[in-house]
């Protein structure tokens, strides 16, 4: 623990917890999630093979309640989507639920908490008490660690979750978009959104390089589908058309009241996409 933040790791799941409150209310809280987070890997395990299947409607539904929230999240998808989608994202929520039930029993200590996060590798579940806020930095490329654009998020929005994917990073996309960061009422809808929209930020190019996604990730549940692996110095007008193909899907996202808004970004260039200008 350091600067009263909580990291736990436990194989890909990577975990920085903080809550804004006194410290026997956070312990208290970090004792639960630390308990928790024991149990994640092996029940996720347990149910693997169901949650590497592609969705459809005749499948079983899974038992975990995390492996619940990932499968519901997919669950009316009319693309190609596996559950593990939404695994970043589900676990986050799964920790910050943790902790809020841990701060209801016996005697709820909820008015003493201001705010409180859960940080899975860079997908996000949080909780605002009134009068609270959440201010996020968005960064397209982590090897240039530059911060690209800025978002507040107060007591009132209905945004509780925020997730980014792209080619770059341990992300594993269809897509070319360096960064698609996504706003959405929980996390898990935020990643399963913002893959399915960086997955369609495409375009032909000479130079763009894809592989089967299990030979650049072991037991990947995409199998033989081609991911990219590297995308040269893209046309403008190249970069445009890409960034126009995820933003249909963003925009569809945000009339179906699945997401709040998007942040698109390849190259040099970036698309918001939202109903309230809520990326400053």
């Amino acid at each position: 623990m350091a600067d009263d933040r909580l990291h736990l790791q436990h194989g890909p799941i990577d975990l920085i917890i903080h809550v804004d409150a006194s410290e026997g209310i956070r312990k208290r809280l970090y004792s639960a999630v630390e308990k928790r987070s024991r149990t994640v890997l092996e029940e996720l395990v347990t149910e693997m093979e169901l949650l590497k299947l592609p969705w459809n409607s005749a499948q079983s539904e899974p038992k975990g309640s995390i492996a619940k929230k990932m499968f519901g999240a997919v669950s009316d998808s009319a693309v190609f989507v596996t559950p593990m989608a939404a695994v970043a994202g589900a676990v986050a929520d799964e920790m910050l639920e943790t902790m809020l039930l841990e701060a209801q029993i016996p005697d709820s200590c909820l008015e003493h908490i201001s705010r409180m996060y859960v940080n899975n590798g860079g997908d996000i579940a949080f909780w605002l008490n009134s009068g609270e806020s959440f201010s996020i930095g968005v960064v397209d490329n982590p090897e240039i660690p530059k911060l690209n654009t800025k978002v507040n998020l107060a007591y009132e929005s209905r945004v509780r979750g925020i997730a980014t994917s792209g080619w770059r990073g341990r992300s594993l996309s269809l897509g070319i978009a360096d960064a698609v960061t996504v706003l959405a009422k929980s996390a898990t809808d935020a990643d399963v959104a913002a893959t399915l929209i960086a997955n369609e930020v495409n375009v032909d190019f000479p130079g763009i390089e894809k592989r089967a996604a299990s030979e650049v990730k072991d037991e990947s549940d995409l199998g033989m589908i081609p991911v990219t692996v590297h995308v040269p110095d893209l046309p403008e007008d190249k970069i445009s058309f890409a960034l126009e193909q995820g933003a249909k899907t963003a925009r569809k996202f945000i009339k179906a009241e699945k997401i709040t808004a998007a942040y698109l970004s390849l190259q040099k260039q970036r698309l918001i996409i939202d109903n309230k200008s809520l990326l400053l």
